[in-house]
């Protein structure tokens, strides 16, 4: 009988300790860096990020996620980096603040072991004019540890003037054989910017249809700077103008309201086009007060983000790029849904 007690109460201790063992759920320490929040796409590309990691918590496994804001400042996003080392974080997710002059916080989180999750923003080693400075990156990217989730701006850039050259009149709102457009880029210096501002009007002249750049400026993706870049060309250019570009819809938000305030209306005598599909900008398509968008799909990249992630914090293998299609989004699109 003692003995056999003896095997029930060894049993027991065996099962409490099983039990208190399993209730220790694992939790991976995840540091997130933006290039800056008030970046309207970033912003639902951020919260999005934390709401898929809390969805695929389980009882065993969490996910402590730190997230911060770079400030567009590339001191400020190279400190957080190191920061995020000295934490000892099991991965880093970084939505680069300058893809041409990165790879040297990028070499840091490699020489630590930290698998690394790009998004957003490809690294790449070109300067603002697309000129080849080193092949740094095709090393980096090459890492068992490291990958790119985006979608390729070439693409989007190429909808948008596929929008334009769609419409009944080509973009061509004078009749005069040719669409005078003004550009309001992004960062320059980034390969989205680049790639959406040389493909909308590749498309057009892809197309057979001939172009003539009014005006074209950078916006750095403000929705302040695109309205202010927008009623100086209106002020100096007026009529002239059919097509406004704008690299994403933070900017074309701004230049409706340019639009609007100089007495223009969309779709009867200009054409204003962005990239996002923010809901701002959905409504106005809906309204009639802006041609179209490109949906940049922030909840199917930040997803694919996550999951890469959680690949990596299990040790599985991974691709070196994940690219997510973009969706053209006109009126037509809204009305279908």
């Amino acid at each position: 009988m003692k003995k056999t007690l003896a095997i029930l109460l060894a049993a027991l201790m065996l099962i409490g300790m099983f039990s208190f063992a399993s209730a220790e759920a694992k939790t991976y320490k995840v540091g997130v860096s933006i290039y800056q929040y008030t970046d309207n796409f970033m912003t639902l590309y951020r919260n999005e990020i934390e709401n898929y990691f809390k969805s695929l918590e389980t009882d065993d496994v969490k996910y402590e996620i730190t997230m911060a804001d770079a400030k567009n400042d590339m001191a400020e996003q190279t400190n957080q980096v190191r920061n995020f080392i000295t934490q000892g974080m099991d991965v880093i997710i970084l939505n680069l603040v300058q893809t041409s002059s990165a790879d040297a916080v990028i070499d840091e989180i490699v020489a630590a072991d930290i698998p690394l999750v790009l998004i957003n923003r490809e690294p790449l080693a070109y300067d603002a004019d697309g000129n080849t400075l080193d092949e740094s990156y095709a090393g980096i990217l090459n890492n068992a540890k490291v990958c790119y989730v985006g979608a390729d701006a070439r693409q989007s850039g190429t909808f948008q003037g596929e929008m334009v050259a769609a419409l009944d009149n080509h973009g061509d709102i004078n009749g005069d054989g040719k669409v005078s457009y003004i550009m309001i880029e992004g960062d320059p210096e980034n390969i989205d910017a680049q790639y959406r501002t040389e493909f909308s009007v590749k498309a057009l002249t892809d197309a057979g249809i001939e172009v003539e750049c009014l005006d074209d400026q950078v916006g750095n993706w403000d929705q302040t700077k695109g309205q202010e870049l927008c009623a100086n060309a209106l002020s100096n250019y007026g009529d002239k103008i059919e097509v406004v570009f704008c690299n994403n819809d933070g900017m074309a938000l701004g230049a409706a309201t340019a639009i609007q305030t100089a007495g223009r209306k969309v779709g009867e005598d200009i054409y204003l086009l962005g990239v996002d599909a923010l809901p701002e900008a959905i409504d106005l398509i809906k309204e009639g007060d802006m041609t179209g968008t490109v949906l940049n799909d922030h909840i199917g990249q930040s997803h694919t983000a996550v999951d890469v992630a959680v690949k990596l914090l299990n040790g599985e293998d991974i691709e070196n790029y994940y690219w997510v299609d973009y969706v053209k989004v006109d009126k037509a699109y809204v009305d279908a849904q």
